[in-house]
């Protein structure tokens, strides 16, 4: 894991393509904008999980058809 200090409206680019920049700091919250490619899916943590859990009961559903 790579750890980098950045200020408001510092960014990191992450290979050509993304870019992560710090919008605001509140506390405890930071707030970020995240440039990326239409192709490259961006979601939150919890978000992501949930897309992966219903694409894993898709999964089985459709295998469950197969057998």
């Amino acid at each position: 894991m790579l750890i980098l200090s950045r200020s408001v409206g510092e960014y990191i680019s992450i290979n050509q393509d993304i870019t992560v920049r710090i919008v605001a700091v509140n506390g405890n919250h930071v707030r970020l904008g995240i440039e990326a490619p239409k192709d490259v899916s961006v979601h939150r943590a919890e978000v992501y999980e949930r897309i992966r859990q219903q694409q894993g009961a898709a999964v089985s559903i459709h295998t469950a058809h197969k057998r």
